[in-house]
């Protein structure tokens, strides 16, 4: 606001000089030389007072620049407040001996895991294929357990059966 009333007093001010040095050239014509000059040292220290609103003007916006950006170092001090204080909470949930914990559980589990696949993958031992190859002789070698064949001799013809006698009653399906 400040700003802008000094602005408006920077016009008021440049009108009235340009009416002054009208005025002054008005005054030589007609011979009053001491008027003019009069005039123009009133209108010189007008000129002072324009340079003067202009230094204010400035130190004005370089004001406003400054509160502006202390107020972004402001947000991003309590941003980093907040951060902060986060960070603090979950070091206090975490603490570097459960961290450690976790990790060499986490280690363990990785080794545990390794061995399996590398059990699966086929990485076994000698003794363990010669095992292995024995007992698949010895699944291969076993008798298996057939049905007895019938002794009696089949018959001939198979009986036919009627298509018709042996289909369900319509209201039997529908009841089921």
């Amino acid at each position: 606001q400040q700003r802008d009333k000094l602005r408006q007093y920077q016009k008021r001010l440049s009108l009235g000089l340009e009416r002054e040095r009208a005025l002054a050239r008005q005054l030589l014509r007609d011979g009053k030389k001491e008027k003019a000059m009069l005039l123009l040292k009133k209108k010189r220290f007008q000129e002072q007072l324009l340079d003067k609103t202009e230094n204010q003007i400035s130190n004005l916006e370089r004001m406003v620049q400054d509160i502006e950006f202390t107020q972004i170092e402001m947000k991003v001090i309590e941003g980093l407040k907040v951060g902060n204080e986060c960070l603090n909470k979950m070091h206090q949930v975490m603490s570097i001996e459960e961290v450690e914990r976790i990790i060499g559980e986490t280690q363990d589990a990785v080794e545990y895991q390794r061995q399996i696949d590398e059990l699966l993958a086929g990485s076994l031992t000698e003794e363990d294929e010669d095992a292995i190859l024995e007992e698949l002789n010895a699944i291969t070698q076993e008798q298996l357990e057939l049905p007895e064949v019938p002794s009696e001799p089949l018959p001939e013809k198979i009986p036919e059966v009627s298509p018709i006698k042996n289909r369900p009653k319509p209201e039997l399906v529908a009841a089921s």
